[in-house]
């Protein structure tokens, strides 16, 4: 074995590599070199005989991560890793399902939804089921029908116990069933045919138990209950499970995340030692003991803490603004003294709880003329253009397609309308045929569109994907469309060329690394990889992203903004179970993102959803150690009376469209009482908790029904008693 492998790793690191083959689970804190760890173990088991590269299962959660092991694999180790199986439990499922096939009821070229094209589909069920898309809005059918598969439930196993919740079962029942008929499958689909297929598979499931003895899974505290049930099946009784993650990074709970299958594991898997990663290679040391007195607060936790060799460094910065407007002034001010420092904009990352809070930030960016990017934006394999372009070619691979038809029989446009597309679907449902096989009987326009995908079919059959991707582009009438643009829309389609053209770049770069030339295994490709964003880096621009997407990433400087009770902790966690340690696990999350400095920030008030807002400072500030902090701003400062001509001059209203709120002279202070009834044009009714302040200043805290707890001035509320 190569004794080079394990050097350079901690006693804990070395301990989990050279486990014996039994089942373990990894507590991997922030920046303790998790990846390292997963990538070596798998190393170690092939250099010293115990394994084949035939019989490594390793699991990941994006493909990013996926393409990071297998580099690092290949760097360690003088081998070809193409037998061995890496990939997202999407990929591998889908994988399983290309192999299996018949078994699992499919067509050899099934074709995978997007978000947006399982969305369409089911609006069109909807429509032809004359199903009413307001009192069944098309995304929370969506939503249903996801969240049931992913709980391993088919539509005749969920329970319904009332007449809405039944017609969304038929819904999701019948969307099935269009599925199968069209030879489609979205992504929960993938998962759960998998999983049935090995449940009652017994020599399927055997012959993969026998050929995967080592089963390693990243970012195990994300899984789903499917996603554990079908790394059950595969492990069976004598496999090892090998699962690394952080309960503390738990913080996709709204996605079907459950935390609660790390404790499973170690009671199914009868761990015996839990292993856990707390050397922090990241951080600096305050930034570590500010995250674990914050986690510290969190019940259930499986318990550890971060420290580093490294020294304290700085303390965490706190600053108070009086507006949103000033928080986001006191920002920029700080990045271009940090830039003329000499840390480059990529190098900080400025974070919020919620999108809608990015507005008053990036309209400070772009008035200092400073260059930023919007982490999580439109994903290039989601953008129109590309989603036309492949439309036609899902329906060259499979002409069942309905949802790839729809997309492009008028586009680009060739005269046929709306009521031409409505006959053919009820041509097409009268005689249950595909909509391309009614189409082909339709005559006139739609049966020329028919002889054009026939005709784009025989001219790539021989052709390598590159050029199928050329020619289709080309003669689809995609380029033409594009190139035609004028006036307004000329720059815009300008860049919407210069990505089909990145397109063919793709399709190349995927047959030189994938060894694939066929043109499913590229469509499949670019599915699994619709859900992922890569931000670009050609330039030096400051990274501005929620917190949930900050995940993974780590910066030199973090700005983490907006540290109000309701704004974060999320008001909705307060309706939640476990919501509020969700928040702090979030929380923890933006803090372990910075490795040497640390920005806290809040506003005394903010204009959120055209309200002014009073905010009292967040829980999670006054969590952290006091010695930790160090205040710009003076601790916790005596709010200061904003008479009337100083908040209309102030900034803030200029910041907003909108302009100030139309004011109201506020009742006397007298007027009000805690636990009196009130209600308010936006939030409803509520219940008067907490009165301060008096005159111009006078506000009071009210705890609304459905939008939770809030502090307004009475000056600008417009509150009436019940």
């Amino acid at each position: 074995m190569n004794s080079s492998l394990l050097s350079g790793l901690n006693p804990e690191q070395r301990q989990a590599v050279t486990l014996p083959h039994q089942s373990a689970l990894i507590l991997a804190g922030a920046g303790s070199g998790k990846t390292r760890v997963l990538t070596t173990r798998i190393a170690y088991l092939i250099s010293s005989g115990a394994v084949s590269p035939h019989g490594i299962l390793a699991v990941t959660f994006t493909n990013k991560a996926a393409k990071e092991m297998v580099t690092r694999l290949t760097a360690m180790l003088p081998i070809n890793t193409r037998g061995m199986w890496i990939g997202t439990f999407h990929g591998l499922c889908n994988r399983m399902l290309r192999a299996h096939f018949r078994e699992a009821n499919l067509p050899q070229t099934f074709q995978i939804l997007d978000s947006g094209d399982q969305l369409s589909a089911i609006k069109r069920l909807m429509k032809a089921m004359n199903v009413d898309d307001e009192k069944f809005p098309p995304r929370e059918v969506q939503s249903f029908i996801s969240g049931s598969k992913e709980q391993g439930l088919r539509a005749s196993e969920v329970e319904a116990y009332d007449p809405y919740t039944r017609r969304k079962v038929e819904i999701f029942a019948e969307y099935d069933a269009q599925c199968q008929r069209e030879g489609v499958v979205d992504f929960s689909e993938l998962l759960l045919r998998c999983y049935e297929l090995l449940s009652r598979n017994a020599a399927l499931r055997e012959h993969y138990q026998e050929r995967f003895k080592h089963i390693l899974v990243d970012e195990f505290q994300d899984t789903n209950k499917l996603q554990y049930q079908w790394l059950k099946l595969l492990a069976g009784n004598n496999n090892a499970l090998f699962a690394v993650g952080d309960d503390d990074q738990s913080i996709y709970a709204f996605r079907g995340a459950n935390v609660g299958n790390m404790q499973e594991l170690t009671r199914d898997f009868h761990v015996q030692n839990v292993i856990k990663l707390e050397q922090n290679y990241r951080s600096h040391g305050n930034i570590l003991d500010a995250a674990n007195a914050l986690i510290s607060n969190n019940r259930n936790r499986l318990g550890k803490n971060l420290w580093t060799s490294e020294s304290g460094g700085e303390q965490l910065r706190v600053y108070e603004a009086e507006t949103d407007v000033d928080e986001a002034k006191f920002i920029v001010e700080e990045i271009q003294q940090l830039k003329r420092d000499g840390v480059n904009l990529t190098e900080m990352a400025l974070l919020y709880r919620s999108n809608a809070q990015s507005r008053v930030l990036e309209h400070a960016l772009v008035s200092a003329g400073l260059s930023y990017r919007v982490y999580g934006g439109l994903r290039f394999f989601e953008r129109q253009e590309i989603k036309h372009a492949l439309a036609y070619l899902r329906l060259m691979e499979n002409t069942d397609d309905d949802n790839a038809l729809l997309r492009i029989i008028n586009f680009p446009t060739r005269g046929i309308g709306t009521r031409s597309i409505e006959q053919l679907q009820e041509a097409a449902k009268m005689n249950s045929t595909t909509l391309f096989d009614a189409a082909a009987r339709a005559g006139g326009k739609v049966s020329a569109f028919v002889g054009l995908i026939e005709s784009l079919r025989s001219a790539t059959r021989e052709l390598p994907l590159p050029e199928i991707m050329d020619h289709v582009l080309d003669h689809s009438g995609l380029i033409a469309h594009y190139q035609n643009e004028t006036g307004a829309k000329k720059r815009e389609s300008e860049e919407r060329l210069e990505n089909l053209n990145e397109l063919v770049n793709a399709a190349t770069m995927f047959v030189h690394e994938a060894e694939d030339d066929s043109l499913t295994a590229f469509l499949t490709h670019a599915s699994l990889e619709a859900g992922e964003h890569q931000a670009g880096d050609s330039e030096d621009a400051l990274h501005l992203m929620t917190v949930h997407s900050a995940k993974g990433l780590e910066f030199h400087t973090v700005f983490i903004t907006g540290l109000e009770e309701g704004l974060f902790p999320h008001q909705n966690s307060q309706r939640e179970d476990g919501g509020l340690d969700e928040e702090r696990r979030l929380m923890y999350v933006a803090l372990t993102r910075a490795r040497r400095r640390l920005y806290l920030s809040f506003a005394q008030r903010r204009m959120l959803h055209g309200q002014v807002s009073y905010g009292m400072v967040s829980s999670f500030l006054r969590e952290l150690p006091e010695g930790l902090l160090h205040w710009i701003t003076p601790r916790f400062s005596a709010r200061k009376t904003f008479d009337t001509s100083s908040f209309e001059t102030n900034s803030y209203v200029n910041a907003f469209a909108s302009g100030a709120p139309e004011k109201t002279q506020p009742l006397p202070h007298a007027v009000w009482r805690i636990g009196q009834r009130v209600f308010h044009q936006k939030f409803g009714e509520g219940v008067i908790t907490g009165i301060e302040g008096s005159g111009a200043d006078a506000r009071v805290q009210v705890n609304f029904k459905r939008a939770g707890s809030k502090w307004l001035a009475l000056e600008y509320a417009k509150l009436t008693a019940v």
